[in-house]
């Protein structure tokens, strides 16, 4: 399962980022690594961007984007 499919509500943990390197680097100084949970807060239609948390940071995020986190153990965010 991808980040990008997730359901607003919910978190996981990203098991995997994927990409070219540059886009990968870019995703890792963000916090978007292995291992950490996000959540996603809100999706927006029409394959729009997701409002994203990791930790105490809010992301807006590329549903494109979104498809190259894969994430493992998702749970409800209350």
């Amino acid at each position: 399962m991808t980040l990008a499919q997730l359901p607003a509500g919910r978190r996981a943990c990203i098991a995997e980022v994927d990409g070219e390197a540059g886009l990968r680097d870019r995703m890792h100084a963000l916090g978007l690594r292995a291992g950490r949970e996000v959540a996603v807060i809100r999706r927006s239609g029409l394959s729009g961007p997701l409002h994203i948390r990791i930790g105490s940071t809010d992301l807006m995020m590329r549903a494109r984007e979104a498809g190259l986190i894969r994430i493992s153990g998702a749970t409800s965010s209350t």
